[in-house]
C-alpha cells in the first residue's frame, strides 16, 4: 500500500514537471515571437524552447501538445520536413487539437498550399471557434488565394475583438490594395481610420484605398467658404489622409487645393489661424510638403504670401518666441519648404524640441529633416549639379514615405534556400546585397531591417532620395546600409569589391553617363550570384511620350513651372481619354514623380541590353518568374521570349511587362 502512494507521488511530481516544462516552452516561444524581441534572442529562446521540449518528449514521446509546439518551432527555423513530421504525429496523438490543426495550416502556407490551409484552418475552427491563430490564418489562406474581400473582412473581425497584432494590421492593408469602392461606407471609411492611425504602418500603400473612400465621399462638389472649411476640419478621414499619404484623384487634388485657398483667405481677412483651424492647416502643410508643392496656386495666394514672407523676415531678424511666430511659419509652409526661405537661418537657432509640440512633425517635414538631408547631399560630387539649379527646382526624395512593411525577420539565406532552392553555402557569412534604381529607398531599407545576415548597398541618381533614406535608416538604427550615388557604387565595384546580389528596382536615366548597368551588374556578381529584375518601364505610357515630344517641340525647359503647367492642362481635362492612365498613377500627384516621368526617364536602351545579356543560358539560369499580380510563370517560355527578344525575331518584348525574374549566374 504504500509502495503504491510513493509511485503515485512519484507520477503526480513528474507530471507536474513536465507540465513545468511545456509552459516554459511555451513562454519561450511567445517571446520568441514578440515583435520586441531581437532577432538573436529570437533565435536563443527557439532553441531554448527545443530543450524544454525534448524534456518533455523523452518522458512522453506522444504529448500531443509537445509534438505540435516542437512542430512549429521546427517550421520558424524553416525545418519544413522536420515540422511535418512532427505535426502529424502531433495529429495521430490528438486528432481534434485546434492548435496542431492550426499548425498544420500553417505549415500549408509555408509549403504553398493556401486551399488546403484553409480547410485545416476551418477544422480548427470546428473544434474551437474562439482560436484566433486559426482566425487569423484562414484569413492569411484567403488572402493568399487572392480573395481579398473576405479575408478584409477577417482582419477587421479580428480587430474588432480585439486581437491588435501588427500581422493583422499589415495583412488588412495588403487587402485595401485589391478592394473596390463603389459607394461611400462609414465601416469602410472607419477601417481607413484605425489603419491612418496605426503608428507603425506604411501610409503611404493606403493611397488608392484611402482615395476612392473620399471619392465617393465627396462625390459631390462642397461649396467653398466657412462651409467647406467646417466640414473638411470635422473629417478625420480626410485629416489623416492629408497627414500620412496621398491622394490619387484629380477631383480630390482641386477640394485640397479649394481648402487650402479658402483658409487663407479667411486667415487674411481676419488677421488669425483660428485653434480649430490649426490642425487642418498643418495636415495641409504636411500634405504640400509630401507632394513637393504640386497644388496650382492663385495670383492672390502668391500676394499674400509675399507679404507674409516680408513680415517673417523681419520677425525673425529679432529674438523671437515660437509661439509669435508659429501661426505665420504654419501659414507659409502652405506653399514652399522653410528650409529654403530667405530667413531659414534664424529659424534654425531653435532646436525642434523648442517649437509647441503640436507643431514638431510640421516643423521637422519643412526644415529639420530637410536640413539634415541637405548636409548628407554636401559629401557627393553630384552636389555640385544642384547648385545651378533655381530654389523651386531642387529634386524631392519620391516616393516620400516614413514606415517600413511589416515582415517577420529572417537570415536571407534561409529564404532563398525556401524560395528558390539555391545552395548559398558558398556565400560569405555576411551577404551584401547592390540595390539599383533604390529610389528614397523603402525597399532597400526593408532588406536591410528584415533579413539578418545582409548588407545593403542602395544606388540611385536622385540625391534627394538618397538623403531621405539615409536620414530614417539613421533614425531607425540601421547599420548595415548605405546610400550612393552610382559614380561611388561604380568606384566600389571597380575596386574590385563584390556582392552576392543585384536587385535592379529601376534603371537610370537617358541622360545618365555613368558605366552602363549591364557591365556594373556583371562586375558586380561572382559565380553563383544572385539577380533580381523588375522590366516595368517607369515613365514609358503613351502620355508621357507625348509630353515629352511637346516639351522638344515648344522647347520648354525641365523646371517645376513647366512641369506645373503641363500638370494643369491635364487637371484642366480629367475627361480626356489619353490622360486617364495618367491621372490614376501616384506619380502625378507630386513633382518629384512627374520629374521622374517627364524631365528623367528611364534608358530603355539600358533595359533591353541588360535583357538581351540575360537571355544567354550560358551565362545566366532563370530560376523563377513572376507577374504583375504575384503569380508563378513557367520559366521556360520567358526563357524562350527572351531569346527571341534579343535575336530579333519580331516576339513581344517582355521590356514593360512588369515581371520580376529571378537569375543566377552560372560562371
Amino acid at each position: 500500500m504504500q509502495a503504491h502512494s510513493q509511485l503515485d507521488q512519484v507520477t503526480r511530481e513528474q507530471e507536474a514537471a513536465i507540465a513545468r516544462r511545456l509552459l516554459q516552452a511555451n513562454e519561450l516561444y511567445r517571446y520568441a515571437n514578440s515583435p520586441d524581441t531581437g532577432n538573436g534572442m529570437r533565435v536563443h529562446a527557439r532553441q531554448q524552447a527545443r530543450e524544454a521540449l525534448n524534456v518533455v518528449l523523452s518522458h512522453q514521446p506522444d504529448h500531443a501538445q509537445a509534438l505540435s509546439l516542437m512542430g512549429r518551432v521546427a517550421m520558424d527555423d524553416g525545418e519544413l520536413d522536420e515540422a511535418a513530421s512532427l505535426l502529424e504525429r502531433a495529429y495521430r496523438a490528438d486528432s481534434g487539437s485546434a492548435q496542431t490543426l492550426a499548425n498544420l495550416g500553417y505549415l500549408a502556407l509555408m509549403n504553398g498550399e493556401p486551399e488546403r490551409a484553409e480547410q485545416w484552418f476551418d477544422e480548427a475552427l470546428a473544434q474551437d471557434r474562439q482560436s484566433a491563430p486559426a482566425f487569423a490564418g484562414k484569413a492569411y489562406a484567403l488572402r493568399q488565394q487572392q480573395r481579398f474581400d473576405q479575408a478584409f473582412l477577417h482582419y477587421r473581425a479580428l480587430l474588432d475583438h480585439g486581437l491588435a497584432w501588427d500581422s493583422v494590421y499589415a495583412g488588412m492593408l495588403e487587402c485595401t490594395q485589391h478592394l473596390e469602392v463603389h459607394q461611400a461606407d462609414q465601416a469602410l471609411a472607419q477601417d481607413a481610420i484605425r489603419l491612418l492611425a496605426h503608428p507603425g504602418l506604411p501610409h503611404q500603400e493606403l493611397s488608392r484605398f484611402v482615395t476612392r473612400i473620399l471619392r465617393q465621399q465627396y462625390a459631390e462638389d462642397v461649396a467653398p467658404g466657412d462651409w467647406l472649411l467646417d466640414a473638411v476640419c470635422s473629417d478625420e478621414l480626410l485629416l489623416l489622409a492629408l497627414e500620412k499619404t496621398l491622394l490619387v484623384d484629380a477631383e480630390l487634388e482641386k477640394l485640397v487645393t479649394r481648402t487650402r485657398r479658402a483658409l487663407l483667405l479667411e486667415i487674411r481677412d481676419t488677421g488669425e489661424l483660428y485653434e480649430s483651424r490649426q490642425r487642418l492647416a498643418m495636415a495641409l502643410s504636411r500634405y504640400a510638403t509630401r507632394t513637393g508643392y504640386a497644388q496650382v496656386v492663385t495670383e492672390e495666394e502668391e500676394t499674400f504670401i509675399q507679404e507674409l514672407d516680408a513680415n517673417l523676415k523681419v520677425e525673425l531678424r529679432e529674438t523671437f518666441q515660437p509661439e509669435d511666430v508659429a501661426a505665420g511659419l504654419i501659414v507659409r509652409s502652405l506653399y514652399g519648404a522653410l528650409f529654403h526661405q530667405s530667413y531659414a537661418q534664424h529659424i534654425g537657432r531653435l532646436a525642434l524640441a523648442d517649437w509647441p509640440e503640436g507643431m514638431q512633425p510640421l516643423m521637422a517635414e519643412t526644415y529639420y529633416h530637410k536640413a539634415d538631408e541637405e548636409a548628407y547631399k554636401q559629401q557627393f560630387e553630384e552636389k555640385q549639379d544642384e547648385l545651378a539649379l533655381a530654389r523651386a527646382d531642387l529634386p524631392h526624395a519620391w516616393p516620400c514615405w516614413h514606415n517600413l512593411r511589416i515582415h517577420h525577420e529572417q537570415p536571407l539565406k534561409q529564404e532563398l534556400a525556401q524560395s528558390l532552392g539555391i545552395d548559398t553555402s558558398s556565400w560569405p557569412e555576411t551577404v551584401r546585397i547592390l540595390v539599383i534604381g533604390a529610389g528614397s529607398g523603402q525597399h532597400a531599407m526593408e532588406l536591410a531591417h528584415y533579413f539578418t545576415d545582409v548588407e545593403v548597398v542602395a544606388v540611385d541618381e536622385n540625391l534627394a532620395g538618397l538623403a531621405h533614406g539615409n536620414r530614417l535608416a539613421q533614425e531607425k538604427g540601421l547599420s548595415n546600409i548605405v546610400f550612393w550615388p552610382y559614380s561611388l557604387a561604380t568606384r566600389f565595384i571597380q575596386d574590385g569589391n563584390q556582392v552576392q546580389m543585384v536587385e535592379i528596382r529601376q534603371l537610370p536615366s537617358e541622360g545618365h553617363d555613368g558605366t552602363p548597368i549591364k557591365t556594373l551588374a556583371q562586375q558586380a556578381l561572382g559565380s553563383g550570384g544572385l539577380l533580381h529584375i523588375h522590366t516595368g518601364e517607369h515613365g514609358a505610357s503613351r502620355v508621357d511620350v507625348a509630353l515629352r515630344r511637346m516639351m522638344e517641340r515648344h522647347r520648354l525647359q525641365p523646371t517645376t513651372e513647366t512641369l506645373r503647367r503641363l500638370r494643369r492642362m491635364i487637371l484642366n481635362n480629367p475627361q480626356h481619354e489619353a490622360y486617364q492612365e495618367l491621372l490614376n498613377e501616384p506619380d502625378f500627384y507630386a513633382t518629384a514623380g512627374c520629374r521622374k516621368r517627364w524631365f528623367f526617364p528611364e534608358d530603355g536602351n539600358q533595359l533591353h541590353a541588360l535583357m538581351d545579356n540575360l537571355s544567354s543560358e550560358v551565362d545566366w539560369k532563370l530560376l523563377r518568374a513572376r507577374d504583375t499580380d504575384g503569380a508563378n510563370l513557367a520559366t521556360a517560355p520567358v526563357v524562350r521570349q527572351l531569346q527571341a527578344q534579343a535575336f530579333g525575331t519580331g516576339t513581344q518584348s517582355l521590356v514593360g511587362q512588369g515581371l520580376s525574374l529571378y537569375f543566377q549566374r552560372r560562371r
